[in-house]
């Protein structure tokens, strides 16, 4: 390893100049914030005596910031030619408005410091996302290399705080979550900028033509679709396991078991790239989704059930995303992915996170746990629909294929 470059490996050749310590840093403590606020600040709200619908229209609110968000930053990022400014100042403002979860209780109050705090901590992924890759170049599958310390974050923070509020009062996790806040700050202050290096050959090709592409539209709606289904896992999940009776801890070895299969796919997506297409990728993930979420509703008083269900977290999540990123880097040109990133954050983690969250949050109380996340795996199965017949075979290639 030499001072802020990746580690060279023999079947994936990657510049010693890319900033992976520092940007590793940053994917780690940002999805430790995720880490500690998804899975847990449900249970705080509840205990502020928060209907399911009132916490729902809270914790949504960062889907609908992720909708709305990154494409404002992105293109406050073309006009200035740069990333890292808006970066740290979206890090900065986030720690302001969660700071206002300290100093009050009622929902009008919550639903504005939510409010602030998810429009600037949104900024910041896509624009990570974009940087990651202009860093990578032509190495695009290696970024599962660095955005697998995003999942060891995660982890950290899930298992970490899991066992922390099992001993501590519920208060404890706001203080938790404000020193994860402050870490992604600092990591923001330290990440580089890179420059853009397009070929002069490439002919010009506009953001509203590559958006009108049937594949590119077909892989956008099969995320919305596919965020859609995570959405009462993501809102729901810790409240239903905590209110069936286990305890916090074991709720979060659950939530990490699933990231550590995540970091699993993370680490084998360069070789799984280039054995099989993206296509054939993203099919598994949505397959494997089909099964999960059913699995969760009926089989919560099933350990063995829940845990399998976990460990398809990674085709779910991990894969899923890997292999998405990958084919929006393959159909943008470099000038465009700060935009194609944020568009793939708004409707897939904003827009279906969005519907996914307020969905169950109306059925959840009106026909159980069971059929939600029934009709979560529905969305699943539309989504592997829309890749199957919507993205072809030859429009998605294999990354560096294996002869």
């Amino acid at each position: 390893m030499t001072s802020g470059g990746l580690t060279p490996h023999a079947d994936h050749p990657v510049t010693l100049s890319t900033p992976y310590w520092r940007l590793s840093a940053w994917y780690f403590f940002y999805f430790a914030f995720i880490g500690t606020f998804s899975p847990y600040f449900g249970v705080y709200l509840q205990s502020l005596g928060l209907s399911a619908w009132r916490i729902s229209i809270l914790l949504s609110l960062m889907q609908l910031m992720r909708l709305l968000a990154p494409n404002f930053w992105s293109w406050v990022t073309e006009r200035t030619g740069r990333k890292t400014p808006v970066i740290r100042l979206a890090s900065a403002v986030s720690i302001a408005g969660f700071i206002g979860f300290f100093v009050t209780h009622d929902f009008t109050s919550l639903f504005f410091c939510m409010l602030l705090l998810a429009f600037f901590w949104s900024a910041s992924l896509p624009l990570v996302e974009a940087l990651t890759l202009d860093h990578l170049r032509q190495h695009a599958e290696r970024y599962g290399s660095v955005r697998l310390w995003g999942s060891v974050g995660f982890i950290a923070a899930v298992m970490g705080v899991g066992a922390m509020l099992d001993a501590l009062p519920l208060v404890s996790l706001l203080w938790a979550t404000l020193i994860v806040l402050c870490g992604i700050f600092i990591c923001a202050l330290i990440l580089p900028e890179a420059m853009h290096e397009e070929s002069a050959q490439t002919p010009f090709v506009s953001m509203g033509q590559t958006l009108r592409q049937p594949r590119v539209a077909a892989l956008l709606g099969a995320n919305f679709l596919m965020s859609a289904a995570h959405g009462p896992l993501y809102v729901f999940y810790s409240i239903y396991l905590v209110n069936y009776g286990y305890t916090k801890t074991l709720v979060g070895g659950l939530w990490s078991l699933g990231v550590v299969t995540e970091i699993l796919v993370f680490l084998l997506m360069p070789r799984l790239m280039r054995r099989f297409s993206l296509r054939t990728i993203l099919l598994v993930s949505f397959a494997c989704a089909v099964l999960r979420f059913p699995m969760i509703g009926w089989g919560v008083d099933s350990i063995i059930i829940l845990t399998i269900a976990q460990l398809l977290h990674g085709a779910t999540f991990g894969a899923c995303h890997a292999a998405t990123v990958a084919a929006l880097h393959q159909w943008f040109p470099g000038r465009q992915q700060a935009r194609a990133q944020a568009l793939y954050g708004s409707i897939a983690f904003g827009a279906g996170g969005l519907l996914g969250g307020l969905l169950g949050g109306q059925t959840w109380d009106s026909l159980g746990a069971a059929w939600t996340y029934t009709i979560a795996a529905a969305f699943a199965l539309a989504g592997l629909l829309l890749v199957w017949h919507m993205i072809h075979p030859e429009n998605i290639r294999q990354v560096n294929p294996i002869n």
